[in-house]
């Protein structure tokens, strides 16, 4: 079977909590985030089958109301993506970056699987609303046209829902840039 994740991003802490209880209730899909995000949103992310993490993140949609700020299903979840969130996943050698940033921690997240799928980039990281104002980031790095191929993809997605910031891509970064992009 095909494993997925789901997200599910909220502006209130206790209906997170609340929808948490029943997404679990609603399919055997497993709890893999649930935590508080700036400026006071709440994050539930769920892993499993395809079809379970539809079904929990369709109870979630549906009883989020006015509250919900976004949410997202990702199949068969690229390799990078998790160690990208809880970390960062190492470079080797320094070369072109690219960032996206948006205003919604699951549009990031679906950006980031939309672009390492599309270009032969290294995820480097996925920054998770905390001290930026509720917004995410992604940073990858590779060659200058993988870059800016998966710019455009993780671009494009995140616009698709009208959760795009701003979007950049730095050709050559100065070696102080690169450890601060790359290395936190």
């Amino acid at each position: 079977m095909s494993q997925a994740i789901g997200i599910l991003e909220l502006t209130s802490i206790a209906k997170g909590m609340e929808l948490g209880d029943v997404m679990l209730k609603s399919a055997n899909v497993s709890l893999l985030v649930s935590k508080t995000l700036c400026p006071g949103k709440f994050l539930l992310m769920i892993g499993g089958d395809v079809g379970a993490v539809q079904q929990a993140i369709t109870a979630g949609d549906s009883k989020a109301g006015e509250m919900l700020v976004d949410s997202i299903v990702l199949p068969n979840i690229h390799a990078s993506i998790l160690p990208a969130i809880s970390g960062l996943n190492p470079v080797e050698q320094r070369q072109a970056v690219g960032i996206v940033e948006t205003w919604s921690v699951a549009a990031c997240i679906g950006a980031a699987d939309r672009a390492v799928k599309a270009a032969n980039v290294t995820l480097v990281r996925v920054h998770m609303a905390f001290g930026i104002g509720g917004k995410c980031y992604m940073v990858v790095s590779g060659e200058i046209s993988d870059v800016e191929n998966a710019v455009t993809v993780a671009s494009d997605s995140a616009g698709e829902k009208g959760l795009l910031v701003y979007r950049a891509v730095i050709p050559r970064p100065h070696e102080a840039m690169w450890r601060q992009i790359v290395e936190g």
